[in-house]
Formats: C-alpha cells, structure tokens, sequence
C-alpha cells in the first residue's frame, strides 16, 4: 500500500492528482491488475473526468456549490455539513484497471482528488493487486 499527500489551496477545488497515481502505480511494478484509491478524509472524494480542459473542474465545483449550498439548513453544526454531502456524492474511493503498467484512462481522462472543506493536506491510500498472478 502507498499514500499519496496532497495539499489543496481552496476550500472547494478538484485537484489532478493523475501524475501522483501513475507514479506510485510505476513503482508497485504490478502490470496488469487494479489500482484502488481510497480517501481517508470524510470531505474529500475521489472521481475521474476530462483533465484536458481546466474549466470542468471549475464548472463541477460551482455546480455543487449551487445544488449543496453551504448556508443550507443542516443538523450537523460543525460548518461543513456541506461537504460531507458533497462527498457523499461522489464517493470516497476509485477502482482503475492497470495494464502494461499503467492506469487504463480515456484520451481526455484524469483522476482527482474533490477537496470541498479545505485548505488541507489530504491523503489518499492507493493499493496496487497484481492480477497476472
């Protein structure tokens, strides 16, 4: 098992943590098998979507903002209610195939961390299974 340290500037951001995966995907030396990441933070999640265009992360981001308002009425008191929602939705964790070494991803694909009650330093647990065996 690997973790991966990810410090994020906003409250809300997505961050492309896809450089850090495929690393730590390189040096498990598996070459054909899965890759699941799990966030060990209740506020963040994990999702994979166009990395290409830097305005979809944007977009994501101010679309729950609007659809999982912060101000909302909620019972949990602690200010970032909102974020475990946001969460939620997503989900905390990611299943990628690996094959020849590498994460199995579309042209256009990257895979993020979904920060929703930063600024922080995050961490995510990656574990590599060897399915050739």
């Amino acid at each position: 098992m690997d973790t991966i340290r990810i410090r994020t500037n906003r409250r809300e951001t997505l961050v492309d943590i896809t450089d850090a995966v495929s690393a730590s995907i390189a040096v498990s030396g598996v070459r054909e098998g899965v890759c699941h990441l799990w966030s060990l933070h209740t506020t963040t999640a994990l999702t994979v979507n166009e990395s290409a265009d830097p305005a979809v992360a944007i977009d994501m981001t101010e679309w729950l903002t609007e659809a999982v308002p912060r101000d909302a009425r909620y019972r949990h008191l602690e200010g970032n209610s909102d974020a475990h929602v946001k969460t939620s939705l997503f989900g905390p964790g990611l299943s990628l195939i690996v094959s020849e070494g590498r994460a199995v991803l579309g042209r256009w694909q990257g895979i993020f961390l979904c920060e929703f009650d930063g600024p922080r330093t995050r961490r995510v647990a990656l574990q590599v299974i060897d399915g050739s065996r």
